[in-house]
């Protein structure tokens, strides 16, 4: 599943549709009343966590590229695209195995920008306040809830516990002050790590929990197990990563 920071590479990726006119839309979705959409200019080209964002004249497309969505920019898979959007001068997107929706044009209603892990309006503040106020969430749990960090998703969950020493069973409200606030800053800080890695095609390199199996730091087995509400997979360390309560 693409995580936010993914999301903004697409949407640089993809800056030069804006302003182009849909000529024609094809796909396998049943969501859109695709030829609706020929004729219609790009207006911009947002994301918001896990969210891409089409804005036309009247609508938003909304898509989510789910756990095993993709796209390509002016080139196609050996496969049906979901939504396969043509512009006038042999240009094209197309977005394969997500979910495509309309949304309510209105975005600022929509979404908490602030709650947007890659946004230069992240708020660090209204992050620690909405965790404080879910005490016996599990840190794992914390740090994939979409309306505290929008945009992380299972590998920065897995690289910040380890990073900042913290047992993906702890529970918030037993987190000392500074573990959360270390909580919360990292969670921004190793997205636009992960960003500039993913940029220079060296992210895996750059792994220290996701997907191993050895503790770096402590060269012991690391443990696993699909933890929390979220049940997604966790990577880490019982001897230097502290639980608390």
């Amino acid at each position: 599943m693409p995580e936010g920071p993914s999301l903004v590479i697409l949407r640089e990726e993809t800056s030069a549709f804006v302003g182009k006119e849909i000529v024609h839309a094809s796909g396998n979705t049943k969501t859109v009343d695709l030829p609706s959409l020929e004729g219609q200019p790009i207006v911009s080209l947002r994301s918001w966590g896990k969210h891409f964002l089409i804005e036309l004249p009247h609508t938003v497309l909304r898509i989510h590229f789910m756990l095993f969505g993709s796209y390509r920019i002016n080139e196609r898979k050996d496969k049906p695209p979901r939504m396969a959007l043509a512009f006038a001068d042999g240009s094209e997107l197309n977005f394969y195995a997500c979910s495509v929706k309309h949304i309510e044009p209105d975005l600022d209603a929509a979404y908490d920008w602030d709650a947007d892990i890659m946004s230069p309006t992240w708020d660090a503040a209204k992050a620690r306040k909405k965790l404080r106020a879910a005490p016996a969430m599990l840190a794992c749990d914390a740090l994939l809830d979409q309306t505290i960090f929008a945009g992380v998703g299972n590998i920065i969950k897995n690289e910040v516990l380890f990073r900042i020493r913290l047992h993906p069973l702890s529970t918030i409200g037993a987190l000392p002050a500074p573990k959360l606030r270390a909580l919360v800053e990292q969670a921004r800080q190793y997205s636009f790590d992960f960003l500039e890695w993913k940029k220079q095609y060296v992210l895996k390199q750059h792994w220290l929990a996701h997907r191993k199996s050895t503790c770096p730091r402590c060269d012991i087995p690391f443990s696993k197990g699909n933890l929390g509400l979220s049940k997604r997979r966790a990577f880490y360390c019982e001897r230097c990563q502290k639980r608390y309560g």
